[in-house]
């Protein structure tokens, strides 16, 4: 029961969330600052709440990027803008974008209003001990319009649930890159080659991890998940799902479902408007 509600939850809130990684609005805004398109907007984006933080803060934070990646762009980004300059950006950018894949008459909708309200309260309900992402933008300001306001809770929610999944990682001895080569042997999600890319590690670098997965069981001899390494996968899923259930405790199983059903609904909206490109992802 608690893996199903928490598995829930990141299936109906995830897109309305995610969506903000492809926007073309994101890259307008950052670039308009002066930062450079791609990874440096990316990692001044989400690492902005934190402050002007070096690139071990945000390698360490992220987990799966390689740190030569991270180190090309912070604190480079810091010189050219500063962190509440791309904070009001990102929020910029989230609105423009959720009223265009969303439509105006949605994004003013009660549906939209009474999801923002919901998501807040789970929000809050929160720890934020251990939790460095899920901390710094919580105590960003909350912005004013209702779509925004939803854009900003599930965000909070999105990264209380990373953090969690990070901790989980780390018990299981799974490090990051060991980590991506796992998560695209599953079929799931992004595949490898758009993994390696936006993640910046080479070939040589995912076939030597992938080899070492292979020894340790955790991959078959043909880049597959082995069954001891859909379990490890699944055990560290439930992991999360228990350190991520605190808002949905705290929201109750009405309140929830409601939630759940709004955020299917507008996440369903938001994929068919094209907010996902289709290439950077496994089908199966």
């Amino acid at each position: 029961m608690q893996s199903r509600i928490a598995r829930n939850a990141k299936k109906a809130l995830e897109a309305p969330h995610a969506m903000i990684y492809f926007a073309p609005e994101l890259e307008r805004e950052t670039t308009a600052l002066g930062l450079e398109p791609g990874s440096m907007s990316y990692f001044a984006g989400r690492a902005a709440p934190m402050g002007p933080v070096g690139p071990g803060v945000v390698a360490a934070t992220f987990y799966n990027f390689n740190p030569e990646l991270v180190a090309t762009c912070v604190p480079k980004a810091w010189e050219i803008a500063s962190p509440e300059e791309v904070v009001a950006a990102r929020f910029r950018a989230a609105s423009a974008a959720l009223e265009r894949l969303l439509g105006s008459e949605t994004v003013r909708s009660e549906t939209v209003l009474e999801a923002a309200r919901l998501a807040e309260e789970a929000a809050e309900a929160c720890p934020p001990a251990g939790k460095p992402l899920f901390a710094a933008h919580a105590d960003l300001p909350r912005p004013e319009e209702p779509h925004t306001r939803l854009w900003h809770a599930l965000t909070l929610l999105r990264e209380f649930r990373g953090d969690a999944h990070i901790a989980a990682l780390q018990h299981a001895l799974i490090g990051p890159l060991e980590a991506l080569v796992l998560q695209s042997a599953t079929g799931k999600g992004m595949n490898a080659a758009t993994l390696r890319r936006t993640r910046h590690w080479s070939e040589q670098q995912w076939s030597e991890t992938a080899e070492q997965l292979t020894e340790r069981g955790l991959l078959d001899g043909s880049g597959g998940l082995s069954e001891q390494g859909r379990e490890l996968l699944e055990e560290v899923e439930q992991a999360t799902d228990a350190a991520s259930l605190a808002p949905w405790r705290h929201l109750g199983e009405d309140k929830a479902n409601l939630l759940f059903e709004h955020g299917s609904a507008l996440s369903a909206r938001v994929v068919e408007s094209g907010a996902f490109p289709r290439e950077a992802f496994s089908h199966q």
